[in-house]
């Protein structure tokens, strides 16, 4: 009784260790990767990151001239930079 055990045992390990190996060796479908598209030529400019900086020192610097604090500082700080941006 325990050699049909083993043996059962042994065969559904085996069958478990060969199914899994076969999964593991299949071949993904070839894929081809998309054709690149170049970006357009009209694209507008950013700002670089120190023009940026100078801008929002700009804006700071205004909004100390008009002694504004917390929120409305805030709040005029990132008017300033859409004006400055665009």
């Amino acid at each position: 009784m325990t050699s049909l055990k083993t043996t059962a045992l042994a065969a559904a390990f085996a069958f478990l260790v060969g199914t899994s190996l076969s999964f593991a060796q299949t071949t993904p479908a070839p894929t081809t990767p998309a054709p690149a598209t170049p970006a357009p030529a009209t694209t507008p400019m950013k700002a670089t990151s120190t023009k940026k900086a100078a801008m929002s020192k700009e804006c700071y610097a205004e909004a100390t001239k008009q002694n504004l604090h917390g929120k409305a500082r805030k709040k005029f700080h990132a008017e300033c930079m859409k004006k400055a941006t665009m």
